[in-house]
């Protein structure tokens, strides 16, 4: 294994969280799909980066992106970063191992390890769309309805109840206004609490981006030799119909 480039590219995994054009503002990198089971192998080899910054990630129609390739990623000198979706959960749960999290929901995780994965989910549009998001993640929800209760335009038992309403729909069904309808509020404050959403995903995101150059470079690391591929893994990859001799030829 080579050392890593000092000027190799970023690579940022971005989907519905946060508007490539917005992304783009924010950090000049490549940017790919949601990462999904195999994405960051391929992405490695492709593309020779020092760095990764994953934000969203696939979970229904493609397995979700494996702990070890994050850990195989590491092993070769490539920092990995995760915020506001996918990658905040990823992180968390990785961060005694290297890699680097930054954000608030990042930091919730990592203070509630049992904290449910569909937190930061929502159900988007295709590719071609930009993936835009049809419903509200759990989290923001959860933060609006705490901005709200500060600025007085519902009271705490409003908060706790329109809260619990959130938990209990499917992620693919979580929207602001199924929430405040179940709650029985009229259509005309439903559009008013709108405008006061608060997308914690969204700004998580952009200060990963923000902060992403600054932390490929203090955070480098060397390639680590002792990293082991598990029978698991290696059948996941092939699963997946990825060549698992792209684990063992690596080269920057």
């Amino acid at each position: 294994m080579a050392d890593t480039k000092v000027d190799g590219p970023i690579l940022v995994f971005l989907g519905p969280t946060l508007r490539l054009a917005e992304a783009q503002l924010a950090l000049d990198a490549i940017y790919l799909q949601p990462a999904a089971q195999g994405d960051i192998l391929l992405a490695a080899h492709a593309f020779r980066p020092r760095a990764m910054v994953l934000i969203d990630g696939q979970f229904e129609d493609r397995p979700a992106v494996r702990h070890k390739e994050i850990l195989w990623a590491m092993a070769q000198g490539i920092v990995m970063i995760g915020a506001a979706s996918m990658g905040a959960l990823r992180a968390a749960e990785l961060n005694d191992y290297g890699m680097i999290g930054t954000g608030l929901i990042y930091r919730w995780y990592r203070r509630w390890r049992l904290a449910p994965d569909d937190a930061v989910a929502v159900h988007s549009g295709p590719p071609e769309l930009g993936f835009v998001p049809l419903t509200d993640s759990l989290v923001d929800l959860q933060r609006s309805f705490s901005a709200l209760m500060r600025g007085k335009f519902i009271t705490p038992a409003e908060r706790d109840e329109l809260t619990a309403t959130a938990r209990s729909l499917n992620f693919r069904d979580r929207t602001l206004a199924a929430v405040l309808g179940r709650a029985g509020w009229p259509v005309e404050r439903i559009h008013q609490l709108r405008h006061e959403m608060v997308g914690q995903k969204r700004r998580d995101a952009l200060a990963a981006l923000r902060l992403a150059p600054e932390l490929a470079q203090e955070k480098a690391v060397r390639p680590n030799a002792g990293w082991v591929a598990t029978n698991t893994f290696l059948r996941d990859l092939e699963a997946g119909g990825i060549d698992i001799k792209l684990v063992n030829t690596y080269k920057l």
